[in-house]
């Protein structure tokens, strides 16, 4: 269900409940670098043409971890995302209110929501990830501590696919900001490459900011 205008969010806590729960949340991943710091960490990156799909599998990417209690990384971000979740004994969110930044749309049922890997796996397996351990790999697809995973309405996530931002980017072009310094950031801290229409992409969106 989708509502119509955006909600003002709470301080986050993880408390896995017996039984309903109401549990108040924060809206975001933690922020991302300034503008100042992503561009010296795009500078920084490796340019290199994207390398092969060969051997991709989602399995060699584990998620969602249990991350404390019943939770796994999925129904935390779902907790910490939204406004004024709901929880079941199991963790699952069986109401609350999420706004997208893809696209600006507030959803009031956990099933219309998604969790974006802001970089996709797949992206990373073309930008380096194949020559990560598992643990490396699994690290990265429940990372919790920068902004990589974002709860969005799920069709617009399907849409991104595994789509780096020379080829895609969310249709809420005032979040096009937050999107590349996420991104920036993302690459930066597991050193992964970048494309040349990927860079370029991700500079004209900084020159937004």
């Amino acid at each position: 269900m989708k509502l119509s205008a955006p909600l003002v969010t709470s301080a986050s806590t993880f408390a896995v409940a017996l039984s309903l729960l109401t549990v108040p949340a924060v809206a975001a991943p933690p922020p991302p670098p300034t503008l100042s710091t992503a561009r010296i960490q795009l500078k920084g990156l490796t340019v290199a043409p994207a390398d092969s799909m060969a051997g991709f599998k989602r399995d060699l990417f584990p998620h969602w971890d249990r991350v404390e209690g019943r939770c796994d990384t999925r129904e935390i971000v779902l907790r910490r995302d939204g406004q004024d979740v709901v929880a079941d004994n199991e963790c699952r969110a069986v109401r609350g209110e999420w706004h997208s930044p893809y696209d600006g749309e507030t959803w009031t049922d956990a099933a219309d929501i998604d969790i974006d890997h802001m970089v996709p796996l797949a992206e990373a397996w073309r930008s380096g990830a194949a020559d990560w351990s598992t643990q490396r790999r699994r690290t990265f697809a429940n990372d919790l501590d920068t902004s990589q995973l974002w709860a969005v309405t799920d069709n617009v996530n399907q849409a991104k696919s595994d789509k780096d931002p020379g080829v895609w980017k969310p249709p809420q072009r005032s979040f096009h900001c937050t999107y590349a310094r996420s991104w920036i950031e993302v690459k930066n801290e597991y050193g992964l490459s970048v494309d040349s229409a990927e860079k370029a992409a991700l500079e004209e969106m900084l020159d937004r900011c």
